[in-house]
């Protein structure tokens, strides 16, 4: 992986996680919070756990000590989520605008969550920070289909696609 692609990643991720969340905010707390047998029980709180993770891995990233995860039990409304998730994209863009593409290849060390240390290129920790949300978005996509909210296209080529 190269700076280019991680930051296209990183443009479709937000432009994704935006038609998500979008989604949600026309759902009641009721449907927000109605378990599903998958992910992390509701969308509410695979929400803040999708968003948690995008945080914690560019703390990883960035060599910051990662502070706790955060309560996914939290009654945070999608409008809160949002700006949380804008807050993060705007410190990961300025990260990412520092780096060349040399520094991908540098070693990183980091704890996980539970205080284990481990080391990974600075470039495979970021592709992760991408994959983890891919894969709650798909989550999330079917839980939002489940409570009837319309249909979303998050295919990579339809965002590719759009219109100027």
């Amino acid at each position: 992986m190269n700076l280019a692609t991680s930051r296209q990643i990183s443009t479709y991720s937000d432009w994704a996680n935006t038609q998500i969340l979008a989604a949600a905010g026309a759902l009641t707390d009721v449907q927000l919070d109605q378990p599903f047998d998958m992910s992390r029980g509701t969308l509410r709180r695979t929400l803040l756990h999708t968003y948690a993770g995008e945080h914690v891995w560019l703390q990883r990233c960035q060599g910051h000590a990662e502070t706790p995860w955060i309560d996914e039990d939290e009654p945070a409304a999608v409008a809160a989520i949002r700006e949380r998730f804008a807050a993060t994209w705007r410190e990961r863009d300025a990260f990412l605008a520092a780096l060349t593409d040399g520094s991908l290849a540098r070693m990183q060390t980091y704890r996980d969550s539970y205080g284990t240390l481990f080391q990974a290129a600075l470039g495979d920790m970021l592709l992760q920070m991408h994959l983890h949300s891919t894969h709650h978005r798909a989550q999330l996509v079917n839980m939002l289909r489940r409570l009837g909210a319309p249909p979303i296209e998050l295919d990579y080529m339809y965002w590719r696609r759009q219109p100027s």
